[in-house]
């Protein structure tokens, strides 16, 4: 289950990976979302719920380029008979494009088997993992998006005072989720760069995402 020791066990270094992608808002627990359910490749207890495998992937930070945010302002806007221009704000939706350079196109040789603390039993820093920080490949990565045609919910890691703050004491929380938004996939790319010779290949992978 994704829990405080399961998301530390899977990031590779001092900071969370950029984005998680879940079926659900999951749960808040001192101040950071944790998805709930098992992680597509993770380990599971026979007779597990349904509702409760393959909820959620961690995009890897393997090349990635940078997070793209615009605002689409949803209002109505009028010019009133003296001149003036009137306005009727309903609410700003966000759009985040993000892209990968010869992302390798899956995370690991074979399924990681992720075990409670996070960590793949079999291919931990060996040369059977593909990303860097093993998170999702190309193949993961598509195969979320083909199976995902309505909303999902985005966890975003990244500095934001509104979110962290400006006090010494808010830092700590950089290393955490502290920001969930669901959306929709708006646009989605991607090109086979070259054809490894191991097991994977490397992919280019464009994407945009809009709030829901």
């Amino acid at each position: 289950m994704a829990d405080e020791s399961y998301l530390t066990g899977r990031r590779r270094y001092g900071r969370p990976q950029a984005m998680l992608w879940s079926n659900n808002l999951g749960t808040i627990f001192n101040e950071s979302y944790y998805p709930d359910g098992y992680e597509v490749g993770a380990e599971y207890p026979s007779g597990t719920a349904s509702n409760l495998i393959d909820q959620f992937i961690v995009l890897s930070d393997h090349n990635r380029g940078e997070l793209q945010f615009g605002t689409e302002r949803i209002q109505s806007r009028r010019r009133m008979i003296n001149g003036s221009m009137r306005a009727y704000h309903i609410s700003d939706k966000i759009n985040l494009s993000v892209s990968w350079s010869m992302l390798p196109s899956r995370s690991y040789k074979q399924n990681p088997n992720f075990g409670n603390l996070g960590i793949s039993e079999d291919y931990y820093r060996s040369t059977d993992e593909y990303t860097v920080d093993g998170g999702a490949g190309g193949v993961e990565i598509l195969n979320w998006y083909e199976q995902h045609s309505g909303p999902f919910w985005v966890y975003l890691a990244y500095d934001k005072y509104t979110v962290y703050g400006r006090e010494p004491s808010d830092y700590q929380n950089l290393n955490k989720y502290t920001e969930v938004i669901k959306m929709y996939f708006k646009d989605f790319s991607y090109n086979i760069v070259k054809r490894g010779q191991n097991n994977f290949d490397l992919w280019n992978i464009n994407l945009t995402l809009e709030e829901a």
